[in-house]
């Protein structure tokens, strides 16, 4: 039997509970400006340019379709570009 907890003292949680234990959970921290690549990309597509990301979506471009044209994608599918 677990020992009961008073209301005025909850069970303790830790910043880390739950995250880290699955790779699926963590993101990589991707710079803008850096180049990235998409999780199963063919190898004969160059790296996107990263532009920006916000609130699990980032914006990538080729460096050929000049500066007004971007692509939207899930930040979970970039990888760092080596």
């Amino acid at each position: 039997m677990e020992p009961r907890r008073s209301p005025e003292r909850p069970e303790p949680t830790w910043p880390d509970q739950g995250l880290g234990r699955h790779p699926s959970n963590v993101v990589e921290l991707l710079q803008p400006g850096s180049f990235v690549k998409l999780r199963n990309q063919p190898s004969d597509l160059p790296p996107f340019q990263l532009i920006q990301c916000r609130g699990g979506r980032c914006w990538v471009r080729q460096q050929s379709w000049g500066q007004l044209v971007q692509w939207e994608v899930a930040h979970r599918q970039l990888t760092a570009a080596a």
